[in-house]
Parts: C-alpha cells; sequence; structure tokens
C-alpha cells in the first residue's frame, strides 16, 4: 500500500459470526468491494461506539450485495424484517427509485431511534418506513406484494419468516436471507436456532417455486428467486 493510500480513511471490517472464509481473503474481498457512502461509514463507527451488539450490522459485503441485487432486480417495494441501526436498509434504499419504498420491522425501539437520525440525513431515507414491533404479528397486516424481503432477525423463527413472507413476493422476486450459516452450527444443529434455520435451508433447496444461490459471504447469505414450477 502506497503512502497516499496509508493516509486514506480505511474500511472497518465487520468481523462474521464465524470465519467461514479465511480472515484475509474475506478482508480483501471487503476492500476490492466499491466503498459504501461516507454516511454509513459513519453509522458502523456510531453503530460501535453507542449500541448493544455491533455485529449485528450487515456490512459492506452483505450490504453492497443487497443494493446490487436491488438494483439488477429494479426492485420499488422492499420488506425488511430486521432493521437494526439501518445500515442493510440505506443500501437497500439507494438503489430504489425515488417513489420506491424500504418497509422494516424492528422490535428495538433504540435501534429504531438511532437509524432514524441516519435515515434523515440521507438523500434515500424518506424512502425508508420503520414499524416497531414483532414481525410476526406486523407482516400479516401488511397488504402489499415486494419485490424483494430481507431477512435478519430472530434466528429461531426464521423458518416462520419465510413461510410468512414467501406469499407476499411477486413471481421473479427475490427472498435474501443473512446469517444463514448461523457460524457454521447448520452443519451439526443442536439448539432450536440451528434447528430453524437448517430446516429452512433445506426447505428452500427442496421447493419445486423457489430457486436459490447459497453464498458462503460473512455468515452466510441464501438468495432465493421465487419462480413457477
Amino acid at each position: 500500500m502506497s503512502d497516499a493510500e496509508k493516509s486514506q480513511p480505511q474500511p472497518q471490517t465487520i468481523e462474521p459470526a464465524v470465519a467461514i472464509t479465511h480472515p484475509e481473503v474475506e478482508a480483501y474481498c471487503e476492500q476490492l468491494t466499491t466503498p459504501e457512502p461516507e454516511l454509513l461509514q459513519e453509522l458502523v463507527t456510531s453503530t460501535y461506539d453507542v449500541m448493544a451488539w455491533p455485529g449485528k450490522l450487515s456490512g459492506r459485503l452483505v450490504g453492497r450485495t443487497l443494493k446490487l441485487l436491488a438494483g439488477l432486480l429494479q426492485a420499488r417495494n422492499v420488506l425488511e424484517i430486521g432493521m437494526f441501526t439501518g445500515y442493510s436498509a440505506l443500501s437497500l434504499a439507494e438503489a430504489l427509485p425515488d417513489d420506491g419504498k424500504v418497509t422494516c420491522c424492528e422490535t428495538n425501539p433504540k435501534a429504531i431511534e438511532f437509524a432514524q437520525t441516519f435515515f434523515d440525513r440521507s438523500p434515500h431515507g424518506n424512502k425508508i418506513t420503520p414499524l416497531f414491533g414483532n414481525a410476526m404479528e406486523t407482516v400479516p397486516t401488511l397488504d402489499q406484494t415486494y419485490d424483494l424481503v430481507f431477512i435478519d432477525a430472530d434466528k429461531r423463527n426464521y423458518f416462520n419468516y419465510l413461510k410468512l413472507t414467501e406469499p407476499k413476493v411477486r413471481e421473479g422476486g427475490l427472498i435474501i436471507i443473512d446469517n444463514a450459516l448461523w457460524k457454521g452450527n447448520v452443519l451439526n444443529p443442536e439448539d432450536v436456532r440451528d434447528q430453524a434455520i437448517d430446516e429452512m435451508n433445506r426447505y428452500i433447496a427442496e421447493s419445486p417455486v423457489l430457486e436459490n444461490v447459497f453464498l458462503p459471504i460473512a455468515d452466510g447469505l441464501n438468495v432465493i428467486r421465487k419462480v413457477t414450477p
């Protein structure tokens, strides 16, 4: 790295729950992935400064993947289950047109308050609507068809979230599930979270109306497309 490069701010790596790929490979991929806007980089730093469990952040590799896929899909309506401090919501909102909408389900009022301060400063923040409450209760009240659903919340309910949102996704739309490798515990599932995620992953692979690619990005990203059987 040159002296000029060293003088530039370096990306803050979001450590995955477990090193699914070699840490140096992960760092190399992150460094050579298009960076997120400065506001999102500030969000990361602030999350680590003031919030509990900052490792819940999606991070650059997942965030830029979400933006890229939402853009390729030409998504207009997005549903996010598990917003935390708004990193992934803002990443998705970047790819949406001015009249696009990201609806976010979140149970942590402090996280919603924190995220809103960044939404208010972003040119894309007006596209994001946080909804406080349990997604199992909130999602059934949403009368909307979605182009893309992003799931990153309570792992015990992962399979329930998938079953709840699958009917609301349009044909050709995407469901993207973060932490789908769950620290590698899906290889030998023991507790209820391990079992729920493993059962969900197997359902996806066997479903005649879902096609997917399971990517070892961060803690595992399962990218699913709803298709005609």
